[in-house]
């Protein structure tokens, strides 16, 4: 879901309203101050009492200002109208805000999607201009349901050159990554079967498993010795695993890399056991070393591994367009997509199509890992400088994600609260597992810009982990 800078205000107005504190007829503050308490443009500020008005909360009076219309539960006129309350799942409710809200570019290090300082706009822009003057007409007709064949050719070619020979006819586009691991996993699930996931494992997984109805065992995942082999062996002698859903290469969100050795050790236990692996191969490209890592698929000679990834992680969160190699479980797979939607989106294909038909992607590649260390490396100083000497975290070698843990002697209720107070948005670890076992745990990302104002929120915030400790 797209966010705007207006919604750091307009979201406060809007509570206020339903909650009272605002009532109808009051006068709400001015352009000028509004832009100045929340450091935006005077574009933003009117898009965003706009947005409010268009709403039907607020209305304008002219050389007056702007005020009330009345709470959300009044009728406006026929502009809103009194409805019975939508029935929502109040815990998907808050792990989706805590996942994916965004205040600002200085104070979000929540959402794992590139930030505006990483978004190659110019190239995108461009390019999809280009494409909309050279197909036409014929973009606004379906595409294959599997994906454009000169898409699919190029993305095998490319893996190709990682070293992970891939059939390009066995491989599906995807409107993004979750819709590729939702056809992964109806391929060869079925409701009540049970599946082992890494652990911890980012909402989104968590939810496509719940909505298929599937049972599930976690596998836990160290930030110093990885992925936990023996429980996994263990798992399998007791129970009757159908799949394991894995990120190998800079686990989100741990950052870990799995070795050569264990993804081929994890291969033999799934040959012996005859289980598929479902592998998550979306932030691969994001390495900071010399050459990347090798992905599982890339060892598997039995047809049991089906991998994935989304151009979302390294272009831009609204490009949905993704990919599944389903290999042996294509038949099954290609219907799952059919049901899901008959086509990928035409103007992101041909966009995608064409960035990688040229040396452009590589390039913006190149320049994306460079800025995303430098984010890294900031932020991790930050961390070490400012945070307890007990608290602990490692440092990635690729990926978006710092994964930290605070002492036990923490409150995180009062941590939280201050964060909240501070309005700086970290991913709590709660959210990583069905479990709750990550309590003292929560996920940084650094795909934003960092600035000096983001240096001195850390340090805020590290501060007040101190005076916790503390007891202050």
């Amino acid at each position: 879901m797209k966010s705007y800078k207006y919604e750091i205000f307009t979201t406060v107005i809007e509570e206020q309203i339903r909650s009272g504190i605002l009532q109808k007829n009051d006068r709400l503050p001015s352009v000028r101050e509004i832009r100045r308490k929340y450091t935006l443009s005077t574009s933003s500020v009117q898009s965003g009492f706009e947005h409010l008005m268009i709403r039907g909360l607020i209305k304008s009076s002219p050389r007056s200002g702007y005020f009330v219309l009345g709470t959300q539960n009044e009728d406006h006129g026929g502009i809103r109208k009194k409805t019975s309350p939508v029935a929502r799942d109040e815990l998907f409710m808050k792990n989706m805000i805590l996942t994916s809200k965004r205040i600002s570019e200085v104070s979000s290090f929540n959402t794992a999607v590139p930030g505006d300082l990483l978004i190659p706009q110019k190239l995108i822009l461009r390019t999809m201009q280009e494409v909309i003057r050279e197909k036409g007409a014929a973009l606004l007709r379906y595409y294959p349901s599997n994906g454009l064949e000169f898409l699919r050719q190029h993305i095998a070619r490319q893996m190709n050159a990682y070293g992970c020979e891939l059939n390009p006819d066995e491989l599906i586009i995807t409107d993004g990554a979750l819709q590729a691991l939702t056809i992964a996993l109806r391929s060869v699930t079925k409701a009540g079967d049970v599946v082992a996931i890494d652990s911890p494992c980012v909402f989104s997984v968590l939810e496509v498993i719940t909505n298929l109805g599937l049972k599930v065992i976690e596998i836990p995942v160290d930030q110093k010795t990885g992925f936990d082999m023996e429980y996994f062996r263990k798992v399998c002698a007791e129970h009757h695993i159908r799949t394991l859903v894995i990120t190998p290469n800079f686990h989100n969100p741990t950052g870990t890399v799995m070795s050569d050795q264990s993804k081929k050790e994890l291969l033999e236990i799934a040959e012996e056991r005859k289980i598929c692996i479902i592998e998550n191969d979306m932030y691969s490209d994001l390495y900071f070393g010399e050459e990347r890592p090798r992905c599982i698929k890339s060892f598997d000679r039995k047809g049991l591994v089906m991998n994935y990834s989304s151009f979302s992680k390294t272009l831009a969160p609204g490009i949905r367009l993704g990919w599944l190699y389903a290999g042996n479980f294509y038949s099954k797979a290609e219907r799952a997509k059919f049901v899901l939607g008959r086509s990928v989106s035409p103007v992101y294909q041909e966009l995608v199509l064409k960035l990688l038909q040229s040396s452009s992607y590589q390039r913006h590649l190149r320049s994306f890992r460079k800025k995303l260390y430098g984010q890294e490396a900031q932020l991790s100083e930050a961390l070490r400088k400012y945070f307890p000497e007990d608290s602990c975290f490692q440092r990635p070698e690729g990926g978006y994600s710092i994964w930290m843990r605070l002492p036990e002697k923490v409150d995180m209720g009062k941590f939280y609260q201050y964060c909240e107070k501070q309005q700086i948005l970290f991913t709590p670890g709660e959210t990583f597992s069905f479990s709750g076992k990550y309590s003292h745990y929560f996920r940084i990302i650094f795909a934003e810009r960092i600035t000096q104002e983001s240096i001195t929120l850390i340090k805020d915030v590290g501060e007040k982990v101190q005076k916790l400790l503390s007891g202050t």
